[in-house]
């Protein structure tokens, strides 16, 4: 049975990147509601400390009050600051109990794997979230992988993940989840640290130009 949390926001009504930009002076973060059977979404805005403790709760499932009505809501998108990892903007979408939706979990990883602790191997992990459809109230935490027999040059896929009763995984059983690969060398590792400034104040330009894209989206 997935937890439900609980927030408080507020009907928004002034638009524009000025706007954002002055609701996230006053510590708030804007966001949208919307659904599949809502002919218009609905803007709204609610303190920043009361989104990290939703995010923080684990929840999958959220209860707001917009628009005069009472919704049931998931997280479908958030929009955080390339480099301070601030949350922007986030969309809320309206859900039904009693209508499957698509989702996405956490892929955890469980053991030491053979590869690792017999053979000098890394292991790595490809994918960290799970495609799945099912109803909200039947949402896994997450689902786990045991890697402990995986060895060096071998790989685990979706399909070797055990799959909760009540839901269907939309993720193709051929994609690779873990693997164990043998350890970067002396050299490849020397090769990254030998960066130069200009390579570093390139990255720094290309951030500021992703902040302006994610406030122009967030309007």
């Amino acid at each position: 049975m997935a937890n439900e949390y609980t927030i408080k926001l507020e009907k928004r009504e002034n638009f524009g990147k000025k706007a954002m930009r002055q609701i996230r002076k006053e510590d708030k973060i804007p966001g949208i509601y919307y659904s599949h059977a809502s002919k218009e979404s609905i803007p709204f805005m609610l303190e920043t400390g009361e989104l990290y403790s939703a995010v923080k709760s684990e929840a999958h499932l959220f209860n707001i009050k917009v628009g005069g009505k009472s919704r049931t809501v998931i997280f479908k998108d958030i929009q955080y600051h390339p480099v301070t990892d601030d949350i922007l903007h986030i969309d809320l979408y309206g859900v039904r109990m009693d209508e499957a939706i698509d989702f996405k979990i956490p892929i955890q990883l469980e053991g030491i794997a053979i590869g690792v602790s017999e053979q000098g191997g890394n292991l790595s992990q490809m994918v960290m979230e799970l495609d799945i459809n099912c109803l909200p109230s039947d949402i896994p935490d997450f689902v786990s992988l045991d890697v402990s027999n995986l060895e060096l040059g071998s790989s685990l896929h979706v399909s070797d993940i055990i799959i909760p009763d009540k839901v269907q995984c939309v993720t193709g059983d051929d994609v690779t989840v873990a693997s164990v690969t043998h350890g970067i060398k002396e050299t490849e590792v020397e090769t990254a640290e030998e960066l130069d400034e200009d390579d570093i104040l390139f990255d720094e330009e290309s951030d500021e130009a992703s902040e302006e894209e994610s406030e122009e989206k967030s309007e």
